[in-house]
This record gives C-alpha cells, structure tokens and sequence, in this order.
C-alpha cells in the first residue's frame, strides 16, 4: 500500500500534552495514532475482506455469519481481548438469492439489470409470456382492482421519469456546508421529516395491499422500477417480503434497472406486444434465528477505571444487490483498524475500549438496541444495570465512506468543549466542525435513547446518497482510500481520549421512562 505521511508538525513534538479550551490532549499519542495509520494502514485490506471477498451481509444469512467469524477472528488477532459473537435476540430467519435473469424477449431481446427483493420467494423456474402493466396510488384503487392475473408477469407501476441530472455526483463539506452545521438549529423550526415519514409509510401500505392483491389474483412474479432516485442502471434494493418463519410467502418480487424497466413500459403503454421471461433462484435460512453482534475489547490498564467502558462501533450488515461497501463495511473497516492502531502504537487506555460490529441495523437497528437493552437499561422501565454507571461514551460511524469532517454532540452540551479539544490536532485533515445538533438513523440512537452519551460522526458525503446507499453499485471502488486512512485516525483518537481523561463525558438528564401504565 502507498504509504501516506504524517505532517512534521506531528512525527515529532516536545510537548506531550496540550490544553484547549481546559481540556488536555495527549499530542504524543496522537502522533503516535497519526503515524500508524497513515504509514501502517490496514483498512482497504479489511475493506477488500468485507466487500469483495465475504460480500454482501443481509442480516441472518450465512453470508453474515461468515463475515462475522472473520472479523471475530481479526480482532483477535489485533490483540482484542474477549472476541465473540454475542446474540441481541431473535431476528427471524435468513434469505439468500442464488440467481436471476430478467429480459425482454418480444419485439427484441434485453437482457434487465435487475435484483430480487429480500425474503422474497423463487419463481420455481423460468417464467414466460406477456407482461401486464398495473400504476396503484392508493389502498382503495388496490382494493377496486378486479382483474385475472393467473401466472402473469406484473409490471408494478408506469414509467419512471428520469432527468439527466446536471447536479455533481459525489460532493465534500466545504466551508459553508460546515458553517451551517456548526449553527444549532432555529428554535421551533418545522422539519419534514414528519412529511417524508407519512409518505413512506402511505407507499407502504399500498405496497403491501397491492402485493395481496396480486397475491390473491394469482399473479406469478412482480417488477418493479428501480428507486425513484436511481438512474444510469443504478437502483436500490431492500426487502419485499416478511422474515417471520411463520409468515406467509409473499410473491416472488424484482427490482430492476429503471432505464430497462421504462422500455418495456411504454411499449406496454402503446398496445405493442411485448414477451418477457423471469427466472428467480432464492433461499430461505430457518436453521438460526438468533441475531449476533462482533463484541471485542482492549481491555483497561488503570485499577480504579478499567471497569469503566468506552464504546465504538458501525453496522456490519448489509443489504443484497451490491457487496455493502460503503454500507456500512468501510466505516466497519475504519472501527477495526481504530482498535488496531490503538494497540499497534503501544497506547495503554485506562478504561476498557469495547468495538461493537452490530448487525440488524438496516431493519431498525435491532443490533444496537437488543445489545443496549440487555447490556445498559430497558428503555420502557428506565431500569438499569451496573454497566450503566461505568459506561462513558458510545462512537459511531455510519454515513459511507467519507471522511469524518466534525461530531454532532446530540444536544449534549457538556460535551462539545471536549471534542471541540479532540479534534484541533486534526485541523489540519479538515476536521474542524462540532456541533450541538443531533442526527439519527443509525446506531448511536439506542444509546442517546437511554441517557447514555452516543454520538455520530460528521463525514463528507461523496456519493453515497446519489449512487451507493442500498444500491447494485455499493461495491468496493466506492471507498476512497484516503477518506478511510484519515477516519481511522480519527476515530482511535477520539476513542483513547475518552478511555483515558479522568472524568466520564458528560451525560445529559436520563429519560423518563417509556411505560407509564398505570395499575
């Protein structure tokens, strides 16, 4: 691998410690984290390891399990202590695809770009004849259809409108982007994220009520476009049917590439003959339902402090039609090699530092939160453990492969003068923003929601949100080097500070409890 530089600033230094904002950084060990990982990184190995090698990781599959007895093992081969796959609680079962091949073979053949849908069933062979074009908007119009669609090949929807997008592709925080962010957010302000819930939710249940309907009908296999934000073959995939071992099959379903999609659409829609064929190959896994994270840890050398812990993790699922990538195997990829430079730079951290590589995220975070439930508090009853009280702080990395940019401090005050410290040695890679806000989504969330310090990283966003995030193209040439080698600084820095500062971080009020029923 090309080896990357430290600046002079900090290969060598006569201070070993500084103090921003009357919080002391340890300058020494942070050469010591900058010149392992910038001359020693191993981190597109491990992201070579992730993606291309065990490849994509839909939680339950034994594509998981395989990815998850190599990091395992990795880990302890670092030097982590007490590497293990530890269960959260039960998930359902497994689904893998084997194969599909959709085209087009009346007026010409065109062979689709396509993918089936998670815990979706096969087609039992190939499928043939004229397809059939249905556009629902609605429960009701679901629910006035009346139509025979005996073995039918169903086109679920008209055709996508697709604009040449002139907008870049990929995009970095730039000075004003990072301004903004560092501003709290206006007091009161209305945010859409209520508007865009609903209306997920209102396409869900037509979704839902549709695929009975076709179900009932007798139809043998559903199309669909590819996600109204994907173009240029790209499009993004997740699951169409249910993991409940006792839930009933719901109909073999297929997204496919919106460009192909729309040709055989509007040839529909203009009464020309059209002849398809469909072949889904899938597998469903009932042998282990119970859901698993990587645990590792390095332990803690201070008496008085090595009981207390210091977190970092990432998701280490994935979904299916690419190999997760950039989601989320390069940000796993940069919380494995933290936890290597760490221990390859001869760093002692007081507190005990556990890596956590969840799986579940990407069906609601069951991962995390199954883990912070056993581990820390019920969220309902707000009862705690021991582990509650020696728990100081939780990082997470989960936004693609760019390169952390700053920290949102989830509206937890107390902390932003410290992080604030933690990131001035790293100015210098353009880490200089920390804000009050908070950001969600991901697996820092379980934490925050039990009063427990978590917090996300801010990251540039290259592409992940045009072209990778659930995608066929969220593959390996995605991951920037450089963004990752620099994240993983970052982030071990980050982690040994917290493991080594006299004092917890901050923590804000602790939630009320969830259940308030009363007897």
């Amino acid at each position: 691998m090309k080896r990357i530089f430290a600046p002079a600033l900090f290969a060598a230094t006569a201070m070993s410690s500084l103090t921003f904002a009357g919080e002391p950084v340890d300058l020494d060990a942070v050469a010591r984290i900058r010149a392992e990982a910038f001359d020693n990184s191993e981190v597109m190995e491990m992201v070579w390891h992730i993606s291309d090698r065990l490849g994509p990781r839909l939680t339950g599959s034994p594509e998981l399990k395989r990815a998850q007895e190599w990091a395992r093992d990795t880990l302890a081969e670092y030097g982590l202590k007490n590497a293990r796959l530890e269960p959260w609680g039960e998930f359902g079962r497994g689904w893998t695809f084997e194969r599909v091949a959709v085209g087009m073979t009346y007026p010409t053949y065109m062979p689709m770009i396509a993918i089936p849908e998670a815990w979706t069933p096969g087609t039992n062979g190939v499928i043939t004849g004229v397809p059939v074009l249905l556009d629902f908007d609605s429960v009701e119009e679901v629910e006035e259809f009346d139509g025979d669609l005996e073995g039918k090949i169903v086109l679920l929807g008209g055709p996508v409108n697709l604009e040449t997008p002139f907008d870049p592709i990929a995009t970095r925080h730039d000075e004003e982007s990072l301004k903004e962010l560092f501003m709290a957010p206006i007091p009161g302000a209305r945010s859409d994220f209520a508007d865009r819930i609903a209306e997920f939710r209102r396409r869900r249940a037509v979704q839902r009520a549709t695929t009975a309907a076709l179900k009932e009908s007798g139809a043998a296999v559903i199309l669909e476009p590819g996600s109204r934000r994907g173009d240029y073959g790209v499009f993004f995939v997740g699951s169409g049917g249910s993991r409940d071992v006792d839930a009933e099959p719901a109909l073999p379903s297929v997204v496919v590439a919106a460009e192909h999609y729309n040709r055989v659409a509007r040839l529909l829609e203009r009464g020309e003959k059209v002849e398809m064929s469909v072949e889904v190959e899938a597998t469903f896994h009932d042998e282990d339902l119970t859901g698993r994270n990587v645990i590792a840890e390095i332990p803690g050398t201070d008496p008085d402090l090595r009981d207390e812990v210091v977190m970092l993790g990432a998701h280490y699922d994935s979904w299916h039609a690419g190999t997760g990538a950039s989601d989320n195997g390069a940000a796993s990829a940069v919380v494995m090699e933290a936890a290597r430079i760490i221990i390859a730079s001869g760093l002692k951290p007081r507190r005990t530092i556990r890596v956590a590589l969840w799986s579940g995220e990407e069906q609601g975070l069951l991962g995390s939160r199954g883990y912070v439930g056993k581990t820390f508090a019920d969220r309902d009853t707000m009862e705690t453990t021991d582990e509650y009280d020696n728990f100081s702080a939780y990082f997470n990395l989960d936004n693609g492969g760019g390169a952390i940019r700053g920290i949102y401090c989830q509206s937890n005050g107390g902390v932003r003068p410290i992080f604030e410290a933690w990131i001035e040695p790293f100015a210098d890679l353009g880490v200089t923003t920390v804000t009050i806000r908070d950001t969600g989504s991901t697996d820092h969330i379980p934490f925050d929601n039990v009063g427990l310090p978590g917090f996300q990283f801010i990251q540039d966003s290259l592409d992940y949100f045009t072209r990778t995030h659930h995608s066929n193209m969220d593959v390996y040439e995605r991951v920037i080097p450089g963004d990752v080698i620099r994240s993983s600084a970052v982030l071990a820095s980050f982690a040994y500070h917290a493991a080594n500062r006299d004092e917890k971080l901050p923590r804000k009020p602790k939630p009320e409890p969830r259940n308030t029923d009363e007897d």
